[in-house]
């Protein structure tokens, strides 16, 4: 499967261990990327509150490198960019006197025949292929799969998953060994680009989320987007010092979750990158923990 990649800012600096994990479980699934070249910010999460026109022109430009690779798709991991991207190709798709200025602005054609796809659904593909390669660690914990507001949200332009309880995550995890638990907040907002800004407030909504996931049983949470790992990870002391207690879940990728089960080292997969240590357990093995991170 060949797609065209863009990693994204976050992924180039505060989630290298997403990017990581993502190249080391696309070598050994067959999946080909190409990175787009010369590739820029996508204005998230600022650009569109700024101007209009900057925050299609940013994606833009992304869409119209792509469309020089060759390749069909383009893979988006981080959330918030997908989310840009995705709603700005509507955007120009719609509206043509748009499409114009910003392809003189850019100074670019757009045919806009890219599809954008998020993480999940290209795992899905490539898991439901008939060359994917079997699972050698079944990754035998009871996850809290977080979804995030962006990765579904608008559903009339995402048109991925359902908007108010998405099941694809939920359906790759159990397919590597994991039991998704049902829980109430994993669609809910983490804060996303308010962490420098308004600290409290990402401290409470997190607080919120964990607190639901532990309560549901859940050992460890699946994140596909650099924001709310880093909201959940990195402000775990701010969280705990707002909620008055201690979180014990760690934060995972959802390529470090499969990574794991595909039997690739958790140096290879940025596992020691993380603020919570991950922890994991061993199917052979079902009552032992075993660290590894």
């Amino acid at each position: 499967m060949r797609v065209a990649y863009f990693p994204g800012c976050s992924l180039q600096g505060s989630a290298r261990e997403f990017d990581e994990s993502l190249r080391a479980v696309a070598r050994r699934i067959g999946l080909d990327l190409i990175e787009v070249p010369d590739w820029n910010c996508c204005g998230a999460s600022s650009g569109h509150a700024v101007d209009h026109l900057l925050s299609v022109a940013l994606p833009a430009r992304i869409l119209g490198l792509a469309e020089k690779t060759g390749a069909q798709d383009l893979l988006v991991p981080c959330s918030a960019c997908y989310n840009r991207l995705v709603t700005a190709r509507q955007e120009l798709r719609e509206d043509q006197t748009l499409k114009a200025e910003v392809c003189e602005l850019i100074e670019m054609e757009l045919r806009l025949t890219v599809r954008v796809r998020n993480i999940v659904e290209v795992l899905k593909e490539a898991m439901e292929g008939k060359d994917f390669p079997a699972i050698e660690t079944p990754f035998v914990h009871k996850v809290a799969c977080y979804y995030g507001c962006l990765l579904v949200r608008p559903h009339k332009i995402v048109k991925f998953d359902r908007p108010e309880d998405p099941q694809v995550m939920d359906e790759l995890m159990q397919a590597i060994g994991a039991e998704p638990v049902d829980w109430a907040f994993k669609v809910e907002c983490c804060g996303a680009g308010m962490t420098l800004a308004r600290t409290e407030l990402v401290a409470k909504l997190c607080g919120r989320i964990l607190d639901d996931a532990e309560a549901r049983g859940a050992e460890v949470m699946i994140a596909a987007c650099p924001m709310c790992h880093a909201n959940l990870d990195m402000r775990r002391p701010d969280i705990e010092a707002l909620a008055g207690r201690k979180f014990a879940i760690p934060i995972m990728y959802i390529t470090q979750a499969l990574g794991v089960a595909l039997g690739i080292d958790a140096s290879r997969l940025g596992l020691d990158r993380h603020m919570v240590p991950v922890v994991f357990k061993r199917a052979e093995q079902p009552g032992a923990d075993e660290p590894r991170a």
